[in-house]
């Protein structure tokens, strides 16, 4: 039997550099950066305190005014960006087989926000006044929770939680249920909003963020000498993955095609990347044998490039393993130097980066790239971005507990 061929039909964005793909995407594009003065609390006491929030979100404009209240704010990032995603497949959902419409969400914290407020609540008016609302709007599940009732997705539902490979290991899942025909359409992608007092209290305890305040705009320089630590981002990527004919037969704008999936275990440390970047090559490598291509048949690589000092190397490190002298010539570039690191989301808004690369012919840039790093000698892509034709493009993801997915999207 032939294997199911996969397409992407829609997508929705919310992010730090723009709400929607065509905003998110000229900013792309344009090299603009979305981080800034941390604007939600108050941060004294606090090292960092820059990150890259979603601004002018009114959630409203998606969901109805009750539900959006009993709704944590990664939650309504998760149904706004699907409610994108689906106009934009032009789903009409009065038509489709509800049992065989999915959806599977990464996630890497889910309701923090949530959880901090009722905590607060808790100890200040005592435990009778936490809202019935809070574990519902807190667990990490919500969000494909969520989207199901929402638009009436009857078919596998699930979440991802791989930390920052969440949603990349999401987009590999949902590919792999419509493949083995558990379903027809599948809402899939990424959504966090961990943008709290005790995340960046937590991350900086662990000298895992930058601390260059003076210049909010610069601090994400992925794979940069000079490069301190990454910037916490909120937001989601969703997509909308369908069954080839059965995009073909209602019509359907294709976007692109999923076409490998790999995804592997450092078993090595709770932070710590495995020397080398040995489990980020094994899972570029099984993405490359799913696709069934040979590695220098990618013309874009969306780099976890998280800006810290361990990840930016040894994931250069992994990709020479895997292409050779090839590893020279590929274009490769860091979209969280402009959206900051959306953490469980983050491979849903790459790769829609990739999908935007493969559709534009236009590789966006790796921005505030100045000094080189010895360890770091690829082609970045730096501060500008490259007019490019990409028939392959590949995302990779790589999280605490040595989580690492990796996925090929081509064109179709």
């Amino acid at each position: 039997m032939s294997k199911r061929r996969i397409v992407i039909t829609g997508v929705g964005v919310i992010s730090p550099i723009g709400i929607g793909k065509d905003s998110f995407f000229k900013s792309l594009k344009e090299g603009q950066s979305g981080v800034d003065i941390i604007s939600k609390f108050d941060t004294e006491g606090l090292p960092t305190k820059i990150a890259a929030e979603v601004k002018n979100f009114v959630p409203i404009d998606f969901i109805d005014k009750k539900e959006a209240k009993r709704m944590d704010r990664y939650t309504q990032f998760a149904v706004a960006a699907s409610k994108m995603a689906i106009e934009d497949a032009s789903l009409d959902l009065n038509t489709i087989d509800e049992d065989r419409f999915g959806v599977c969400i990464g996630s890497g914290i889910g309701g923090l926000e949530t959880l901090e407020n009722q905590h607060k609540v808790m100890m200040e008016k005592g435990p009778g006044r936490v809202s019935p609302f809070f574990i519902p709007m807190m667990i990490s599940n919500m969000g494909a929770g969520h989207i199901s009732m929402t638009f009436k997705a009857k078919g596998p539902n699930m979440t991802v939680v791989t930390a920052c490979a969440s949603a990349t290991n999401a987009i590999g899942e949902a590919f792999r249920i419509i493949q083995r025909d558990d379903a027809d359409i599948m809402i899939t992608g990424g959504t966090e909003a961990s943008i709290t007092p005790i995340a960046i209290a937590g991350f900086c305890s662990m000298k895992a963020l930058s601390d260059n305040n003076e210049d909010p705009k610069g601090a994400s320089r992925p794979f940069d000498k000079n490069r301190d630590g990454f910037i916490m981002g909120e937001g989601s990527g969703i997509l909308i993955l369908e069954d080839l004919e059965h995009a073909i037969k209602r019509g359907a704008r294709i976007y692109g095609e999923v076409v490998g999936y790999g995804s592997t275990a450092d078993a090595y440390h709770i932070t710590a990347p495995a020397p080398d970047g040995e489990g980020a090559y094994k899972a570029m490598k099984k993405a490359v044998a799913d696709a069934d291509i040979n590695p220098e048949k990618i013309g874009y690589i969306n780099a976890h490039g998280t800006s810290t000092e361990m990840n930016d190397k040894f994931e250069t490190m992994a990709i020479k393993r895997l292409m050779g002298d090839y590893a020279y010539k590929v274009p490769i570039s860091s979209t969280k130097s402009m959206t900051g690191h959306l953490l469980g989301a983050a491979g849903g808004i790459e790769a829609i980066a990739c999908l935007m690369a493969i559709n534009e012919g236009v590789i966006p840039p790796t921005i505030n790239y100045n000094t080189k790093d010895e360890n770091c000698d690829l082609d970045y892509v730096p501060n500008h971005a490259r007019k490019v034709e990409v028939s392959y493009a590949m995302s990779n993801s790589l999280g605490f507990g040595g989580h690492n997915a990796s996925i090929i999207l081509k064109k179709y």
